[in-house]
């Protein structure tokens, strides 16, 4: 048979064998995971459901006004915040920015600002004095970047920026932090460096990245397993053009990579496993830090719904009808956050489902500007004595509902991991993962039972066959709520004899979660 005959019919098979088939073909896929964290934002790992078993999405819990945006500098559309770990300390920085709305007028109280925060423990906030920019004319405030002359650069500065710690084990000394910062004109994405984290400096004369409408908040950071550096910004798709929203156009996200963070090559539009229509404001993709081959997204959705009665019952009406009277889009469209993950940074799993919903109604909540959220998750201590930390989410809240120059910021918590688990009932439910190597000589769960629930484990072969001294009559029921439990089998906890051979976990569930696993040492 021709090539070209072989490749005919190799074709004409994969389209009509059936997706149920392929999907087990791939399953039967060995794939490597070493010790790494493995979770079930996706369904990489599972080859089967069965019972009552199905994957479902949490949610983070409301707690403290972080911090109060109420500087003259700041104001009430203060947003697009980055957050970061850096030794003994978290870093944030943010937009100050306030929309004075009027009968007659929309209008910008003051220029862009980045403003600066820091805090010990991801809960209490201070904005240190840092005398850098002369505002209103004293340097007593957080500023670390404003429009004007930097280092010969004219800046004339968008409306957002996305502060990172490089993990580039070569990242010079003096660029051990960098930035994307939107640029008006020149339109684009200007990379700056900083040794300090406080004092930035352009490292190009010209915007790195061109190609979009980036009036959102646009991100770039270190991917510590694909050696590179990724960038996603905003462009518009289907509309007649990319850069500016147009009759048909989506508000959608797209990618690139670079070595040196100046030259980016590999553009791509992301993707989703699904085709629906929804409009993303911003992005929030990151390396997931307890796994960081897992790139993590909270995006911020976008919804235009117009006047209805449930529109006019939500909070601040009178400020909404004010809003509307200058767009109807800024009093009727409301925004909240979804969850999305990858694993090769351009195509996406997403959730249809709300991560982060308005919750119920008060003033300032249920509006375009809430939920924006945070991009970085602080890891922080629990309110409970002796529990394990969580992470931390920081979103937006009174955003552009009153004349007042303040805006919040509101912290939500989530159990490590916390973002997806496979859940049974009662009577049962079981998944089956793909066949994987491992490396370690322990394996551990994160889970949460009832008290009459339980977990089971079996490791069987790559056949599905359980393995001797691991099979589910060799294993007592396991029952709790904890981040990190070592599974026992009767023969103990040892598994050093299975390392880097191809097995696969079966876990039998009871009224129970299962968020993660992994294996080590």
């Amino acid at each position: 048979m021709s090539n070209k005959r072989f490749s005919f019919f190799f074709i004409l098979l994969v389209l009509t064998t059936p997706a149920s088939f392929l999907f087990a073909q791939k399953a039967k896929e060995i794939v490597d995971i070493g010790s790494r964290r493995e979770m079930f934002v996706d369904e990489f790992m599972i080859e089967s459901l069965s019972g009552k078993a199905q994957r479902i999405l949490h949610h983070p819990e409301p707690k403290e006004v972080a911090i109060a945006h109420d500087q003259p500098w700041e104001g009430n559309t203060c947003g697009y915040h980055s957050l970061f770990k850096d030794g003994g300390i978290y870093r944030m920085y943010y937009r100050g920015s306030h929309i004075a709305t009027t009968k007659e007028s929309l209008k910008e109280a003051h220029p862009f600002y980045i403003c600066y925060a820091e805090s010990a423990d991801g809960i209490s906030w201070t904005k240190p004095e840092l005398g850098i920019y002369e505002v209103n004319g004293s340097k007593k405030n957080n500023i670390v970047i404003m429009s004007g002359n930097i280092a010969g650069v004219a800046l004339k500065m968008g409306d957002n920026a996305s502060m990172f710690k490089d993990l580039n084990p070569d990242a010079p000394a003096d660029a051990r932090y960098k930035a994307f910062v939107c640029s008006s004109d020149p339109g684009g994405l200007f990379a700056f460096k900083s040794a300090d984290a406080i004092h930035w400096l352009p490292m190009a004369d010209k915007p790195v990245i061109t190609e979009g409408a980036f009036d959102s908040q646009n991100v770039g950071f270190w991917d510590s397993v694909k050696k590179e550096y990724r960038a996603y910004w905003r462009y518009f798709k289907n509309g007649k053009s990319e850069n500016t929203l147009t009759a048909g156009g989506v508000r959608a996200v797209r990618t690139a990579v670079s070595k040196d963070f100046i030259h980016w090559t590999d553009l791509k539009d992301v993707t989703y496993d699904d085709t629906m229509r929804i409009e993303l404001y911003t992005n929030q993709v990151n390396a997931y830090y307890r796994a960081p081959h897992i790139l993590l997204g909270i995006p911020t959705r976008y919804i235009e719904l117009g006047w209805s009665s449930s529109m006019r019952a939500l909070p601040d009406l009178p400020h909404r009808e004010l809003r509307s009277k200058h767009n109807l889009r800024y009093g009727t469209a409301l925004t909240d956050a979804m969850l999305m993950t990858s694993r090769d940074g351009s195509s996406f799993d997403r959730w249809k489902e709300s991560f982060f919903r308005p919750g119920i109604e008060r003033t300032g909540t249920w509006n375009y500007g809430h939920q924006y959220i945070c991009w970085g998750i602080a890891e922080t201590r629990s309110d409970l004595p002796g529990a394990p930390n969580e992470m931390s989410f920081y979103s937006t809240e009174t955003s552009w509902t009153n004349e007042a120059r303040t805006s919040d910021l509101r912290r939500y918590t989530m159990r490590l991991d916390g973002f997806v688990s496979v859940n049974a009932p009662m009577s049962g439910g079981e998944i089956v993962t793909r066949p994987f190597r491992f490396k370690g000589s322990k394996l551990s769960i994160n889970f949460s039972t009832s008290v009459a629930g339980a977990v089971k484990v079996e490791i069987q072969d790559e056949k599905g066959v359980a393995i001797p001294g691991f099979a589910l009559k060799d294993i007592q029921p396991v029952f709790g709520d904890t981040i990190e439990r070592i599974i026992e089998w009767k023969g103990g906890s040892n598994l050093g004899a299975l390392s880097g051979k191809p097995i696969r976990l079966r876990f039998v569930l009871h009224d129970a979660d299962l968020y993660s696993f992994h294996f080590s040492d």
